[in-house]
């Protein structure tokens, strides 16, 4: 029976650690006044047409104790590309596959910054704002993929969808924008 309870333990500590993301840092830094944690950037939606690309990427922050969501938009095409910005109103939706609409609100004003790369004749555009989680529905992004999320500019709101699969030809990789929050919310607590 010893031996059974053992054997019982050891692997509900496997299945539990098999469940739980490991989690990976930028910023990792702890001092005497501060304390800030900042995962990698993860695409969340890719939309790549003949002559013009757009990517969207995640990151979570801890500064001081406060969650924060960076979005960054990042925008490359032959032609202009019109500048997106925020302000104190903009805001992201995010609804959930259990119906819940959870909302971030936006940290400022801000719109993207216009770049030319030389050597692939691209304008580029990138837009890195922060939002603030609140209170409400912070625990269901942690139970709950994401299904569809709302931004909304200062100008339009703009729908993306989430997949659970995107494999993306530009940056080379596989994501799963559905889960982002369920795998690495935790590394920000």
């Amino acid at each position: 029976m010893k031996n059974l309870v053992s054997a019982l333990f050891f692997f509900i500590g496997i299945i539990a650690n098999a469940q739980q993301k490991n989690c990976e840092y930028d910023v990792d830094e702890k001092t005497d006044s501060t304390f800030i944690k900042k995962t990698p950037d993860y695409l969340i939606h890719e939309k790549d047409f003949v002559n013009s690309s757009d990517f969207v990427f995640f990151s979570l922050i801890n500064s001081d104790g406060t969650p924060y969501l960076n979005f960054q938009l990042l925008q490359k095409s032959k032609d202009f590309i019109n500048p997106k910005c925020f302000d104190t109103s903009s805001k992201i939706s995010l609804q959930l596959s259990n119906g819940k609409i959870v909302t971030l609100l936006s940290g400022g004003d801000i719109c993207s910054q216009l770049n030319y790369a030389e050597k692939e004749k691209n304008n580029i555009r990138l837009l890195n704002n922060y939002f603030l989680f609140g209170k409400d529905g912070f625990e269901d992004l942690k139970k709950y993929p994401v299904t569809i999320m709302k931004v909304k500019y200062s100008t339009e709101t703009v729908d993306y969808i989430f997949k659970k699969e995107l494999k993306s030809e530009k940056i080379n990789g596989t994501y799963s924008p559905e889960m982002y929050f369920i795998n690495y919310l935790n590394c920000i607590e």
